[in-house]
């Protein structure tokens, strides 16, 4: 198999992966993702009604740390609006820009764009045009009283 092949099938399963109704995968993202914030109260975590989202499990780790769940209406695309946008800014800024030779560099090359592009640089207008660890920052500093 060729380099650029074998980089195009490592693209499909992660995008696979991650829409595969599996609540192992959701579980896992919503662990990593619990375990490197700090929560603050009034916290509410959206999605759309996928099994995975909806499974004993995720609901649980989710009522666990007290963040109210919140699911898109049932075939009501636009609730997931802003993930959709994600999306299409994840595959047209990073995804089509480059042709991995492996799953081990699809997996870095997105991580890398995640954490060091789209989270730390990337203006995001919905937020006042600030970038996401920024904009985190601030919804963390205490309130002032």
């Amino acid at each position: 198999m060729s380099p650029s092949a074998e980089g195009s099938q490592a693209l499909h399963f992660i995008f696979e992966s991650a829409s595969y109704l599996d609540a192992g995968l959701a579980v896992q993202a919503l662990r990593m993702a619990l375990s490197s914030r700090t929560l603050r109260p009034g916290l509410v975590h959206h999605s759309d009604r996928g099994v995975q989202y909806a499974s004993r499990e995720y609901t649980g780790l989710l009522k666990e740390h007290e963040i109210e769940i919140s699911m898109s209406r049932k075939a009501n695309p636009y609730d997931n609006a802003k993930a959709e946008s994600f999306i299409k800014t994840l595959k047209q800024e990073e995804v089509y820009m480059f042709e991995y030779e492996n799953m081990t560099e699809a997996r870095e090359r997105i991580s890398e764009f995640l954490e060091e592009l789209y989270n730390q640089k990337r203006l995001h207008s919905a937020i006042g045009y600030l970038p996401p660890a920024e904009f985190e920052q601030m919804l963390m500093m205490p309130d002032p009283a």
